[in-house]
């Protein structure tokens, strides 16, 4: 293939501009790039390799879930599992002399790696004198893996929105918490849960955002919305210690990357009011079978992203919302209870305001959960009750924020004996996210046992 410049071969390119030309392979020879200065190569280089290994998965785990997923019977876990992923290199750990500096470690980590691997790749092209005038090409096939990669991430984060289920309504049992005892994060969340039209909202621009990313002639828009919104998102974190900062920011940073070469346009045009016509570089695209393998391939991505996982949310969204369990309780059982008679092995114990062991209020729910509370503190989880287990066990944002006396156990409930299993909600070590526990339902009847009489 020929180049498009007068420097060192490449694969054919054409110029848009606004108004957009359309470019055909005999016009395509005769458009030239500028070279490129010494020092903006030595940084393409750099954010090159940066960008790459921050938008490819960096986990085997995730690979083998890729080619174990079931496409003739798909679950939105698994497209959700696709889009969400780690990234960045954690071979030399996750922390810098010991700190891990609020979770951007790894990107530390990763960008000192890029820049030993893109000063060497500057070495080795001078030392054989191949080293190329540009990186045009090199330089959109870059911003087209970014583009996907943000896009995809934020439209799966953005129908947990549009069907709000990311920040379920409050249970009874939160609802019946002391404000005291909810953590800032719990307290944020909590009211979004409870306005679920603003939760859609943040949802539809999400979306917005991503889907412009898939198109090109919408990056820009694309970029600036979800800058904002998950700059938004960042500072949210921050000032209510959300603990998922780093992920927020991680899409902030890929679309400032995208960004890069609009904002002196953009400074151009709405500062300084001046006009400014917009040059991007792309291939041509000449044979035909290249355009059927692009227009292919960008139809199954939106089919997939956008209407293949809309539809496998909606399903979760009306029957089996991932944050809280899904299946039914006693339904004789529901409601708040005062404690008026409390029993161990049969032995009534009075009430003392002061006692570490008698229950003061519990709580049943629309679903196989009991909480209840007791003088005594408990150990308090400070995550979010995130990620998308499959078991009503691991489905922990009851407990989650939730600080004072307050304990969290799903139940088995035997209706003719009228016993409960329990199984305590609260882990000092979560489940992995997004994995199914090993365990069986059935390992709860080995855990702690309660009678309730009918009526009381």
């Amino acid at each position: 293939m020929s180049t498009v410049t007068e420097y060192i071969p490449a694969a054919p390119v054409v110029v848009q501009e606004a108004p957009r030309v359309q470019a055909s392979e005999k016009t395509a020879g005769k458009i030239s790039s500028k070279p490129w200065k010494g020092s903006e190569r030595v940084l393409f280089r750099i954010a090159f390799i940066f960008f790459i290994i921050l938008s490819l998965p960096n986990s085997w785990e995730w690979y083998k879930l890729v080619a174990r997923i079931d496409w003739s019977s798909l679950h939105y876990r698994d497209l959700y599992d696709i889009a969400r992923f780690g990234s960045g290199i954690t071979f030399f750990g996750n922390t810098i002399f010991g700190n891990p500096l609020a979770g951007y470690a790894q990107w530390i980590i990763t960008l000192l790696v890029s820049i030993a691997g893109g000063l060497g790749w500057t070495a080795i092209v001078r030392a054989r004198k191949t080293e190329r005038a540009e990186y045009n090409i090199l330089y959109y096939w870059l911003r087209v893996v970014v583009r996907y990669r943000a896009g995809i991430g934020i439209i799966g984060f953005g129908f947990t929105k549009l069907l709000p289920v990311q920040m379920p309504y409050p249970s009874l049992g939160v609802l019946n918490t002391n404000f005291g005892d909810l953590t800032a994060q719990k307290i944020y969340w909590l009211s979004v849960g409870i306005v679920p039209w603003y939760q859609v909202f943040a949802g539809v621009v999400e979306l917005t955002a991503g889907t412009m990313l898939l198109f090109r002639r919408t990056t820009t828009i694309g970029s600036v919305l979800l800058l904002g919104a998950l700059g938004t998102i960042v500072y949210v974190n921050f000032a209510y210690d959300g603990g998922v900062h780093v992920y927020s920011s991680y899409f902030v940073l890929l679309a400032a990357f995208l960004l890069v070469d609009d904002v002196p346009r953009i400074y151009n045009l709405l500062v300084r009011e001046k006009f400014t016509t917009p040059v991007h570089i792309y291939p041509a695209f000449a044979q035909k079978w290249q355009r059927f393998t692009r227009v292919g391939l960008k139809a199954f991505t939106l089919f997939l992203f956008l209407g293949v996982l809309f539809y496998l949310q909606l399903v979760n969204f009306w029957y089996d919302p991932y944050k809280q369990p899904a299946v039914a309780g006693v339904k004789t059982l529901r409601g708040n209870y005062a404690v008026t008679e409390f029993r161990i092995n049969n032995s009534l114990l009075p009430y003392s305001p002061t006692d570490t062991v008698r229950w003061q209020e519990a709580t049943f729910e629309d679903w196989t959960t009991l909480t209840f509370r007791v003088n005594k503190p408990t150990p308090l989880d400070l995550s979010n009750g995130g990620g998308d287990p499959q078991r009503d066990i691991n489905r922990t944002f009851e407990v989650s924020g939730v600080a004072g006396g307050q304990r969290v156990f799903h139940y088995q409930a035997d209706e003719v004996t009228q016993t409960l299993y329990l199984q305590d909600k609260y882990k000092a070590t979560p489940d992995r996210r997004n994995r199914t526990s090993e365990a069986n339902d059935e390992s709860g009847k080995t855990g702690n046992k309660a009678q309730w009489q009918q009526g009381n």
